[in-house]
């Protein structure tokens, strides 16, 4: 089974031409200014984009399932003697994820422990209702586990659980791989089909992008001011510092270790970065990744099944933000936690943020189990709002970026990852 050359490369945006000769990356930055400068300027009017944005979110949303789930079943029961290498390819992402989130944590914790920005901040002490009914949502190890199993496709595709997806795509596979005769090859030619036409599906939604991310921007700003930049800067900096360190100190040696060209990865995944960036949403940048990471050189089978379930057990952005975001709690409200009760919270955290759902504020429902766990004042969160908008996005964006880097150095580590001179197309 082969896959057309022409769904890897030409059904999204490429960025080199565009309305008014303006390029699909410029068009989302001039989007964000025009969105920053109505949020400031209109903020009464600003709120009411709100509807412009989630029809962007409700169009993505729309095609990850059916995108997912053709891609994932043709890329394993397309490729009947790649099918041992599968239960490969998951331990070695699963190895791959939990070290480079353990040291996501690392990075957290060391940085909120050196700059304390949590010192000096007042905990509001009413409001936390609503809290502390996020806490108990929070999910356990177990629960994340059962949960990974669905009751219904049906009922898994309407809410968007991609890890329940992934796991009855795969067995879907394995069971398709195991048919003989005609079958087998009506039911792949049909999966290959929606593949091809969800592809283009993408390029349509992204025409509207530029829009639903302005609007999603001026709504941001038009409801909590240009003050949200400002306020609890100390946090935000730490947040955003820690992250670029992560970058530069794991991420990057990463790259250069699996020879991945980290410019051509940069230009290749810079798109669906800012498209996580600007909507907080890691699903709203999906699709692109998938393309991008085809287009890099990924094949389709690596990237269809690493890239959705790096989004439960990859999110390295969400793992260095909950560290800094527990710890500043405990100093904020002046509780002096030692580095072995930070330790153990941090294992909690790093089990039951796996499986959660990479969509905006999901950190949020983690975050109020791990401080109701540990003793810790469910008003933090509160404080914490206030400027959550702005670490979302770089956390978000982050996620993405380790993601997109995943499926890379998973088809390094397979030896099959076949980058393509610039200009030409990747087959995959």
């Amino acid at each position: 089974m082969t896959h057309s050359p022409a769904t890897s490369s030409a059904s999204a945006p490429t960025g080199k031409r565009g309305f008014l000769g303006i390029g699909f990356s410029q068009w989302i930055l001039i989007s964000m200014v025009i969105g920053i400068l109505i949020g400031w300027l209109a903020p009464d009017f600003a709120v009411n984009l709100k509807p412009f944005a989630n029809i962007f979110l409700r169009m993505i949303k729309s095609l990850i399932v059916p995108l997912l789930f053709s891609t994932l079943v043709v890329g394993i029961a397309g490729h009947g003697d790649d099918m041992k290498k599968v239960g490969k390819l998951a331990l070695r992402s699963i190895i791959y994820f939990e070290i480079v989130t353990t040291l996501a944590l690392v990075i957290g914790l060391v940085a909120v422990n050196l700059v304390k920005p949590g010192v000096g901040v007042q905990l509001a002490t009413s409001g936390t209702e609503e809290f502390k009914a996020m806490a108990t949502k929070t999910p356990t190890f177990s629960s994340v586990l059962e949960h990974t199993v669905p009751q219904s496709f049906f009922e898994a595709a309407a809410n968007n659980e991609v890890l329940q997806i992934v796991f009855f795509a795969i067995i879907f596979a394995v069971a398709l791989a195991r048919v003989e005769g005609p079958s087998k090859k009506v039911m792949l030619d049909w999966l290959q089909s929606m593949s091809d036409v969800m592809f283009k599906f993408v390029g349509v939604v992204m025409v509207y992008a530029p829009i639903g991310i302005g609007a999603a921007i001026g709504v941001t700003v038009g409801k909590s001011g240009l003050g949200v930049m400002l306020n609890l800067a100390k946090l935000v900096g730490t947040l955003y510092v820690s992250l670029i360190i992560f970058v530069l100190a794991v991420l990057v040696p990463v790259a250069l270790i699996m020879r991945i060209p980290i410019i051509r990865f940069w230009r290749t995944v810079q798109q669906p970065w800012l498209i996580a960036f600007t909507t907080a949403s890691s699903e709203a940048a999906f699709p692109q990744a998938m393309q991008a990471m085809e287009k890099f050189g990924v094949p389709r089978r690596i990237v269809s099944f690493v890239l959705p379930t790096g989004y439960s057990f990859n999110l390295d952005g969400s793992t260095l933000y909950l560290a800094v975001a527990s710890v500043f709690v405990a100093q904020a409200a002046g509780i002096n936690m030692p580095i072995s009760q930070q330790l153990l919270m941090m294992l909690t955290l790093m089990l039951t943020s796996k499986g959660v759902a990479a969509v905006p504020r999901a950190s949020l429902v983690i975050l109020s189990g791990a401080l109701a766990q540990f003793g810790l004042p469910l008003e933090g969160i509160a404080v914490i709002l206030g400027v959550d908008a702005v670490m979302d996005m770089a956390r978000t964006s982050v996620n993405l970026l380790g993601n997109c880097l995943a499926t890379a150095v998973m088809a390094r580590w397979e030896g099959v990852l076949e980058i393509p001179a610039e200009g030409a197309v990747a087959v995959t």
